[in-house]
C-alpha cells in the first residue's frame, strides 16, 4: 500500500475565492474516525457538483476533501461493528460537506456511518445507484408509506433523467405504476422508456407559476427539482395524493399555495438521505439489491476515471449528464 495517495481538495483563500486542485494526502491527514476505507468507487452527484464548482454553499469546512458517497473495503477498524475485509457503503452524514469524502482513495469515518454492501452488488453497482439512486429508494418508500399505490394512478418524476429521476422511473415502473416522466431533454425520450417511463412530458409543463389548483393529474410523485416545478406537481395531484421531495435543482424555494393541501387532502412528504437512521438505510439499500432491474442499472451508468472527476463535476451542474456517473478510483 502507498504511503500516499490521490485527492481532490477544495480550498478557499482569504477573500473566500474556492478553488480546486490534485494533491497527494497520507492517512496521516485523513479526519477523525474508527474506520478507515480503501475507496473502490464513488459517484458524482449533483451535490457533488455544486461543491466543486461552488455555485453553493455545500463545502462548510476549508480545506476539504468533497464526495458524499463511496464504496469500498474496510482496511482498519476500532469499530466494534466492522473488522478489516468488509465491505461497506457509506451516503451523507456530512461526508463531502464537512468530513473529508470520498473523492481520495482513503477515507476515515464513524463506523457508525456505514453500512454492508448487499450480497451480490459491486462497489461499482453500488455507486451505479449511489446517493441519488439510494434517495429515490427513500422517495418510493416514502410514497408507499402514505399508500400510494399502482392502482391510486399515475404517479410523476420530475428531473427525470437525472440520477434520481432515472433510479425512482426504473424502481416504481418495477412495481406496475404508470410513471409520467418530466424533463427538459426530449432526446432522453427512449432511455426514459427503457428506464419504464409510460409517458413523457416536457418540463416546461410543470416549470412556470403554479396555479393553485390545477387539473388532476397523478396520485403521487417525486420530485428533486423544487421550486416552480414542485408547486405545480403538487397543484396537480389527486385527492388524497401526496410527492415526495429530495431536491433543488430549479431552487430552493416553494411558490406555492395552500389549496392542494387544504382542498385535496395532499400531503408533501419531505425526504432526507443525509442524516436518514441506519435502519432506513438498511432497509433502502437492500430493497435496491432485490428491486433494482440490473440490466437497467447498466442503462443509468457510465463509467468515468478518478481522473475526470472534476470534468464530470462541472457537466453534471451544466446538464451534460444523464444517469448516473460512476468514479471507478485506481488500483
Amino acid at each position: 500500500m502507498a504511503d500516499t495517495f490521490q485527492a481532490v481538495l477544495i480550498s478557499r483563500d482569504e477573500d473566500k475565492k474556492q478553488s480546486v486542485e490534485w494533491t497527494e494526502l497520507s492517512e496521516d491527514d485523513l479526519m477523525e474516525g474508527d474506520v478507515t476505507v480503501a475507496v473502490e468507487a464513488t459517484t458524482v452527484n449533483y451535490k457533488d457538483g455544486l461543491a466543486i464548482t461552488g455555485k453553493a454553499p455545500v463545502v462548510r469546512r476549508f480545506p476539504l476533501v468533497p464526495g458524499i458517497d463511496f464504496a469500498g473495503t474496510v482496511t482498519k477498524s476500532s469499530h466494534t461493528g466492522w473488522k478489516e475485509g468488509d465491505k461497506v457503503i457509506l451516503n451523507g452524514w456530512g461526508v463531502g460537506e464537512t468530513h473529508y469524502g470520498a473523492y481520495a482513495e482513503r477515507a476515515r469515518v464513524n463506523g457508525d456511518w456505514l453500512v454492508p454492501l448487499p450480497d451480490g452488488m459491486s462497489a461499482k453497482d453500488a455507486m451505479a445507484v449511489g446517493t441519488a439512486g439510494y434517495t429515490a429508494m427513500l422517495c418510493v418508500m416514502a410514497l408507499e408509506r402514505h399508500g400510494i399505490t399502482p392502482e391510486r394512478g399515475p404517479v410523476v418524476v420530475t428531473g427525470a433523467a437525472g440520477g434520481v429521476g432515472s433510479v425512482a422511473i426504473a424502481l416504481l415502473a418495477g412495481q406496475g405504476h404508470h410513471v409520467i416522466a418530466s424533463t427538459g431533454r426530449a432526446s432522453e425520450a427512449d432511455y426514459l422508456k427503457e428506464l419504464g417511463a409510460a409517458e413523457i412530458i416536457d418540463r416546461e409543463e410543470l416549470s412556470g407559476p403554479a396555479r393553485p389548483l390545477g387539473k388532476e393529474r397523478w396520485a403521487g410523485g417525486i420530485d428533486a427539482v423544487g421550486s416552480h416545478t414542485l408547486a405545480n406537481a403538487l397543484s396537480m395531484t389527486s385527492y388524497g395524493g401526496a410527492v415526495a421531495a429530495c431536491g433543488l435543482a430549479q431552487g430552493m424555494d416553494l411558490p406555492a399555495s395552500v389549496a392542494p393541501f387544504i382542498l385535496r387532502g395532499v400531503s408533501l412528504l419531505g425526504v432526507d438521505s443525509v442524516m436518514a437512521p441506519k435502519e432506513l438505510r438498511m432497509e433502502a439499500w437492500q430493497r435496491i439489491a432485490k428491486e433494482l432491474d440490473h440490466k437497467k442499472l447498466g442503462a443509468i451508468a457510465s463509467v468515468v476515471p478518478f481522473s475526470d472527476v472534476i470534468s464530470a463535476a462541472t457537466d453534471i451542474i451544466e446538464g451534460r449528464v444523464r444517469g448516473r456517473v460512476v468514479v471507478e478510483m485506481p488500483g
